[in-house]
This record gives structure tokens, sequence and C-alpha cells, in this order.
């Protein structure tokens, strides 16, 4: 599932990166409610995170539109989250027939926290090669770039086996899933003291 889903990222990075413009709506090719939908917009997501986070650093921002980054990337990470429990309840779904007991173990992560962690890890690969398409930089920037690179293609590799152990050990009851909600406190004005000590 792994090679798909990578395929799916990265024609969702490309895509995004026709227009490159934080505001540009998504147009999703896959059918509504597929697998490969949910894939394909949770990658867009981290892709236009990414791009935000660039903006903030921008050391000569206005300050006005700063915080209005700011405020979108945290309603970002709350999308980010939300669709990762979306994946994790189609996990769930799908392996909801497989037989465990109390003493099967539990993975440390979720298969849909660890399809995130290879989301971001695409991104990182797009942007590394495009650093090695720059004109005008020096050859250790360039020599950097290839060796940083090279340490990511392995972990994408690593990480790829690594969830395919992980749906395989799953799908046969050696391990077994359980979802804990995130719970973000920060967005909730019932638990950040910040919001509620305002109104």
């Amino acid at each position: 599932m792994t090679t798909k889903t990578i395929s799916i990222f990265k024609q969702s990075i490309q895509d995004y990166h026709q227009f490159d413009e934080v505001n540009h709506p998504i147009q999703n090719p896959y059918p509504q409610g597929s697998i490969e939908a949910l894939l394909y917009h949770k990658n867009w997501i981290d892709a236009v995170q990414w791009h935000l986070e660039d903006l903030i650093r921008d050391p000569n921002i206005d300050p006005v539109e700063a915080l209005n980054i700011k405020r979108r990337i945290d309603a970002s990470n709350q999308e980010r989250t939300d669709m990762v429990e979306y994946l994790d309840s189609y996990f769930l779904d799908l392996y909801k027939d497989v037989k465990t007991n109390e003493d099967t173990p539990l993975n440390t992560e979720t298969p849909a926290w660890a399809f995130d962690r290879l989301s971001i890890l695409e991104l990182k690969i797009f942007h590394l090669e495009q650093e090695l398409k720059r004109a005008n930089v020096s050859e250790e920037h360039l020599q950097k770039c290839q060796e940083k690179l090279n340490v990511l293609l392995q972990q994408e590799i690593d990480l790829s086996v690594a969830i395919e152990q992980l749906l395989n050990d799953i799908a046969a009851g050696r391990k077994k899933m359980k979802v804990y909600k995130q719970m973000k406190m920060y967005n909730d004005p019932n638990l950040n003291p910040v919001l509620y000590n305002i109104i």
C-alpha cells in the first residue's frame, strides 16, 4: 500500500506546485470518500501548511499578516489531525474482523500517523530535489543537499517497509489498533485558558 500512497502524495505535491499558492483550492482527482481521496487531501493540507510555515518566517513580514498566518496554521494543524483520524477510521473498519486478545501488543503509533510521517517525508524529498536544481548556488550547498536527500530516500524505504510490516501484523492479528483522539486543547474555548478567560 505504501507504493500507491507515495504515488498519491507525489501527485498532490506536483499538483500543488503547479500553482504554488497557499490559497489555491484543492482539486482532488479521486472519488469522494475513497482512501485515495483521503490520502491526497491529507498531503495537500501538509503542502499548504509547509508553505505557510515558510511565509511566516519572512523577517520582513507584516505583524498583522504574521498573526493571520499563525492562526491559519493552527486551523491547519487541527484539519491535519482530523484527517489522520479519518484515515485511522478507515483502517479500523478494514481490520474490524481481525481477532486479537488482551495480550496482542499495540504499536507505538497508528497506521495513519505513520502515513502522516510519510506525507511530510515526501514534501522534504521534493523540496530538497528542488534545491538541487537551483542555479547560482555553491557546490558545497549542492553537496550538502544531496547528502540530506540520500538520507531521506533511505528513510522513505525504511518507513515504507515498517508501515507494510505494521499493516501485515494488524491484518494477521499479531498487533492491534487502538485510536486515541488527539483532543487538541489550543482551539477549544472551554480548554484554552486564554480563550475561556476572555469570554
